[in-house]
């Protein structure tokens, strides 16, 4: 029964009551970090305790909850123990969602409905304290709150106080930097027992090593049992897993945060009279301040799914990762809330040595675009003028900057636009906000529509084949649910989630309600045309950047604006359509696979964003007919909407594309090689290291095409012209006149023999040059030729009558006095028509035979 006129005295003798003489005290002089565990009743006691303190002369107490289920539920408690109900003393406000009366005292509010009261009154009038509760979650939206109430409290309102409580966080920093006294509180106030497992859980699949563990909690436990999952597949694997194991002796119940308010309340109130026993299965939505009635174990997966932001491509991907230390005892303690409690851990005490110590800040690893946008209307362009306990990185910051500015909602210097200001007063993604703020009256009904469906769970059901991308396929189902609702018919669509839908069509009237409460978008930037907006002008408003455009032959590949690849779904029915306007797809993939997607005509993409599209002429190589061509293009960033061929002009610069084509496909793809005259310039640079030969292979002629290539080429000429070019003369021109007689001199291409012919000499780049020669022709040489001035021998392959060789020697003289006798005897019998003289060095050179000498 409820208590009337309760006082301090009253008041569940829980820890914090130990320390509350010593926080009045301290928040009586200035902030403060308040840490004390799980358990120790610090938030709903703590607002309570300092109600009536004379600082804060009648003024409000603001409690931040980072998520809405523990808001309403903490306000409810405290309204509970001052005998109340909700919305006297202790009301509350979420998104869409406020029970307050001018008796309020003390308002319990998530992050996101104190970011709008600061824009709209930065002074905080009526308020006294701000109390940041579960601050050790680190939310982006908490961070934020905490550095703009920091700036308010320093630049306009000394007398503000504010109160940072965590049950697990290092509170040295947040003192520092507030700066603030620090109070630790005790303990829970019931014992936790902690057993690990002997393995470690599978991330994939963490329900196997979970039920073990649940029957273990069922017999052990007299209460509840909470279940953590990182997700809401899990959550489901889980709850079919136990009904199978236990039937109906339990009964198990989801918690997630994707579920109505009214569903949330009724699994944190407790059992119902007569109800069995429950086992709740719960992501970490389960891990903050409320308490959930009933329960002493908790079996813990030891896993969370969160999102991790790209500022690369700006796609946001869920990962699935061990959760920290800190988080396993925020965890843990749910179980010893109201009596002893059990915690099981789906790891190995090994595997906890290794855990983080603390969860990493949202701050580090998401979207900025709604922190940017908030800092541009509180009129701070840039991060550093504010305190943070971390940073926001510079890549995320840059990546949201472009993308408010593609939003229209801040200009070119990171100032807050008109429709900017607009956006940020809306409980959405910026990107989300755009579509409504961009809206007229008479569209705003179809717009809140698909913003909605875009912010909420997806209502279509999974079917075996599949579940398609098309967001037209849920607005119609919207429509038809509606359709049946008004009509007051029964039955509902079995592809399709109820309880989705409704919640859908509630966020779509609290937004219509929203917008009909501001002043107006009429100077908005982009707006839509027509009544109402089509539903994929709405999701390319929100997704500029993922406007895409098919790219392949089966329909399925799509190329979006950003320049990233994605890919629909084998049988999804949006395959085919040329545009897409693409609102989520799987970012941990090389292809992101899509889904959730609208369809769009060309003429939406010229309307939105036809000023955004460059359209130019360009002069390029195209591989498919091996030349230079011209084009005229219309390009949206990544993509290629329209091209068509147009002449050459005089003035392109073809020679510089053929150049580069020249390097991409190396020289043989357009010259013959040379390969006599850059094998002899290739020996002089080899033999006269300080004759000033250029470097001609592959490597160093590809490296210097700018010197020996490009000033022979003309503008506005295609390929033709380079095919009409020969390498050797290109280089022999390169050599200039008196290298070119260095060359001929020191390394002829032919040798004239004592027999009075005229053999090619055979040159190669990394080799010595080589002779060729019929032994019977160069009788009578005592040495052999040398090149290059006499300092490089000319290697001789000594060849026999029917041209096989015989002998490779640099050294002809030595040769005749040693291996020559040998291939004399062996010769003669072979060749006996030909001359063979025992003295070689002094006969006559011939290329007769005896009978022809």
């Amino acid at each position: 029964m409820a208590r009337q006129n309760a006082t301090a005295r009253d008041l569940p003798d829980l820890p914090i009551m130990a320390r509350a003489e010593r926080l009045r005290e301290a928040l009586a002089s200035g902030h403060v970090v308040l840490t004390a565990a799980p358990g120790s009743g610090k938030t709903t006691l703590v607002p309570l305790l300092l109600l009536d303190e004379a600082w804060l002369a009648g003024r409000r107490i603001v409690m931040l909850e980072p998520r809405r289920p523990a808001a309403r539920m903490a306000a409810r408690r405290m309204a509970w123990l001052l005998g109340e109900t909700v919305g006297e003393t202790v009301g509350y406000q979420v998104r869409f969602e406020r029970r307050v009366s001018p008796r309020t005292r003390i308002e319990v509010v998530t992050e996101g409905v104190l970011l709008r009261r600061l824009q709209a009154d930065p002074e905080l009038n009526g308020t006294g304290l701000l109390i940041f509760d579960e601050f050790h979650e680190r939310s982006l939206n908490s961070d934020l709150g905490l550095a703009l109430s920091l700036d308010a409290a320093r630049g306009l309102r000394e007398d503000l106080r504010l109160l940072v409580m965590s049950a697990s966080i290092d509170p040295s920093p947040l003192a520092g930097m507030l700066p603030a006294q620090v109070v630790d509180a005790p303990g829970r106030s019931f014992p936790v027992e902690t057993a690990w497992s002997t393995v470690d859980v599978e991330q994939r699949d963490p329900v196997p090593a979970c039920l073990p563990l649940l029957d273990e909690a069922l017999g052990a436990c007299q209460g509840d049992i909470l279940v953590f999952m990182p997700g809401r597949r899990e959550i489901d694997a889980m709850i079919d897993a136990v009904r199978a194991r236990v039937g109906g002796s339990v009964d198990v119940m989801a918690l997630f945060g994707e579920m109505s308010a009214a569903d949330q309340d009724r699994v944190l109130r407790g059992r119902e009279p007569g109800q069995a026993r429950r086992v709740i299965v719960a992501t970490d939505i389960a891990e903050t301040s409320l308490t959930v009635d009933g329960v002493d174990g908790v079996i813990d997966s030891g896993l969370s799914r969160k999102p991790v932001f790209d500022p690369s491509n700006g796609l946001t991907r869920l990962q699935t990762g061990w959760i920290s230390r800190a988080s396993a005892l925020q965890r843990g303690g749910r179980a010893g809330r109201q009596r002893p409690g059990r915690h099981y851990r789906a790891w190995t005490e090994a595997r906890e040595r290794r855990l983080e110590a603390w969860t990493e800040p949202e701050i580090r690893r998401a979207d900025l675009a709604g922190l940017v946008l908030q800092l541009a209307a509180w009129g701070i362009p840039s991060a550093d003028s504010l305190a943070w306990l971390d940073v926001p990185p510079a890549a995320h910051w840059q990546q949201a900057s472009e993308l408010l500015r593609q939003l229209h909602a801040i200009d070119d210097k990171g100032r807050i636009t008109t429709p900017g200001r607009q956006m940020a007063a809306l409980p959405l993604h910026p990107r989300l906000a755009h579509v409504l703020a961009s809206a007229a009256e008479a569209q705003r009904a179809a717009a809140a529509d698909v913003v909605a469906l875009l912010s909420e769970r997806d209502p279509l059901r999974r079917t075996p084949e599949g579940r398609s991308a098309d967001i037209d396929l849920r607005v119609g189902a919207l429509r038809a649910w509606r359709s049946r609702r008004s009509d007051k018919r029964g039955g509902s669509d079995a592809a399709c989630d109820s309880q989705a839908l409704r919640q859908i069509d509630q966020v779509a009237r609290q937004l219509r309600q929203a917008l009909d409460n501001d002043a107006g978008s009429d100077d908005t930037g982009t707006t839509f045309d027509g009544e109402p907006p089509g539903i994929g002008e709405c999701v390319a408003m929100a997704y500029p950047d993922r406007v895409a455009m098919c790219t392949s032959a089966d329909g399925r590949r799509y190329l979006m604006r950003n320049g990233r690849a994605a890919v629909l779904g084998e049988q999804d029915p949006l395959r085919r359509r040329r545009w897409l306007a693409v609102a989520a797809l799987d970012a941990g993939r090389r292809d992101g696979t899509i889904w959730s997607a609208a369809g769009l005509e060309a003429a939406d993409v010229e309307r939105l964003f036809g000023d955004d599209i460059r359209r130019d002429r360009e002069v390029r190589w195209d591989d498919t007919g091996g030349n230079v061509v011209a084009r005229a293009v219309a390009r949206l960033d990544a993509l290629l909407i329209e091209e068509r061929p147009i002449p050459l002009q005089a003035d392109d610069p073809t020679a510089a594309i053929l150049c580069e084509q020249v390097r991409r496909y190396g020289l043989g793809r357009f010259f013959d090689d040379a390969p006599e005259l850059r094998a002899r310039i290739a020996t002089a640079r080899r033999h006269d290291p300080g004759g000033d030969w250029p470097d001609v292979g592959d490597d160093a002629l590809l490296a210097s095409l700018d010197d020996w290539l490009l000033p022979w080429l003309q503008p506005g000429v295609g390929v033709e012209q380079l095919r009409r070019l020969r390498l050797e003369q290109l280089l022999t021109q390169r050599l200039g006149w008196e290298r070119q007689q260095r060359l001929e001199d020191w390394l002829p291409m032919v040798f004239e023999t004592p027999a009075g012919t005229r053999r090619p000499v055979r040159y190669a780049a990394d080799a010595d040059p080589v002779l060729p020669v019929p032994l019977q022709e160069v009788l009578g040489l005592a040495e052999g030729p040398r090149l290059m001035q006499g300092r490089l021998p000319l290697i001789l392959e000594l060849l026999s009558p029917a041209g096989r060789p015989l002998q490779v020697t640099a050294d002809l003289g030595g040769f005749w006095a040693g291996a020559y006798d040998a291939v004399r005897k062996e010769m003669r019998g072979r060749y006996p028509k030909h001359f063979w003289p025992e003295n070689p060095a002094s006969a006559a050179a011939t290329r007769f035979t005896k009978r022809r000498m």
